[in-house]
């Protein structure tokens, strides 16, 4: 009998163990955060930093290795502005003007006739550097480029490696155009980024 008592007890208390290991479960996932605050510190986030990057975006449309090619054409009946248009680019970023300066990195991205009443582009785009201490990172920037003005804004939304947690903007100012013959241009890009 006293045998009996004792796995009788046992029993009961596993079961007591099992429903009170349930409801603890059951309350601590009702508790769940869904947003906290953190210390930046906890992922080596020291001070934050104000850089200034200047570099050349060369854009190529026409010859034997375009860097930027159309994938969707406007519609037959389009506008003057081209309303409609997507290329994907995967353009070169150089530190002076010419196409045969020292490569930086590479702008990868797409751009889009945005507008019917001017000539403006919705861009996005990943700026891929690949050279000294920045080799890997990438900053991201987007936003409307009306590209007849002399000097644009785009934001810098983000980034990755050194730049995480990036924000900013860029000043862009077209270097060369040619419009009537291949689209190529060659934009001077002036990237102010906070980061740490």
């Amino acid at each position: 009998m006293a045998r009996i008592l004792t796995t009788s007890a046992f029993h009961l208390l596993i079961i007591s163990s099992l429903l009170s290991s349930f409801s603890m479960i059951l309350v601590s996932a009702e508790d769940h955060e869904f947003v906290k605050s953190m210390d930046p510190e906890l992922f080596g986030l020291k001070k934050e930093k104000l850089t200034h990057f200047r570099m050349y975006w060369h854009d190529v449309v026409d010859g034997p290795n375009p860097s930027a090619v159309t994938i969707v054409q406007p519609p037959s009946n389009s506008s003057q502005t081209r309303f409609g248009l997507i290329r994907m680019f995967d353009n070169a970023l150089t530190q002076g003007p010419e196409p045969s300066s020292k490569l930086l990195g590479r702008a990868q991205g797409f751009y889009g006739s945005a507008s019917q009443e001017d000539i403006s582009l919705l861009m996005a785009q990943n700026f891929a550097f690949v050279q000294g201490k920045y080799n890997g990172s990438t900053i991201t920037l987007m936003g409307r480029n009306s590209i007849l003005n002399k000097v644009r804004e785009l934001s810098v939304i983000g980034g990755s490696g050194l730049f995480r947690y990036a924000r900013g903007y860029a000043l862009v100012t077209t270097q060369s155009f040619n419009a009537s013959k291949s689209d190529d241009a060659i934009v001077e890009y002036n990237i102010y980024v906070m980061h740490y």
